[in-house]
């Protein structure tokens, strides 16, 4: 992956998009499925909502210090919590809203994303000077 000028430009946009969903989505979650889901899968869904707020916050932080100091640590760091938001809440949206147990499998595949992008992270500390 080459580092250029528009990657932070596209990781604040999805930082920032992503933050405007997981607001939606925990309004969603608190007034329309409330009563529509079993308490545990509400608690489902709400996690998937906790997951992506948490790691919207550091898309946000790695495409301001992508701004600053841009390095590929960086740029993957970003690109495993994207990849991670979309399995890992993703697959718990799709499991609360249908029940579909397939799905949960799909969920540790999204933690592994976010664990290698906070190591990708820590490599880019690191590193920097």
């Amino acid at each position: 992956m080459q580092v250029n000028r528009q990657w932070p430009r596209i990781i604040l946009l999805f930082a920032t998009l992503s933050g405007a969903v997981v607001v939606a989505l925990g309004a969603f979650a608190a007034h329309g499925l409330k009563a529509q889901l079993a308490p545990y899968l509400l608690d489902v869904f709400k996690t998937g909502v906790q997951y992506q707020a948490w790691h919207s916050l550091a898309l946000l932080g790695c495409g301001i210090w992508a701004r600053i100091m841009p390095t590929k640590a960086v740029l993957y760091a970003a690109l495993f919590f994207a990849v991670g938001i979309l399995l890992f809440s993703g697959s718990l949206y799709a499991l609360a809203l249908t029940g579909i147990k397939w799905f949960g499998p799909i969920t540790p595949m999204g933690g592994i994303c976010f664990i290698i992008g906070w190591v990708a992270l820590a490599v880019a500390a690191w590193r920097s000077a």
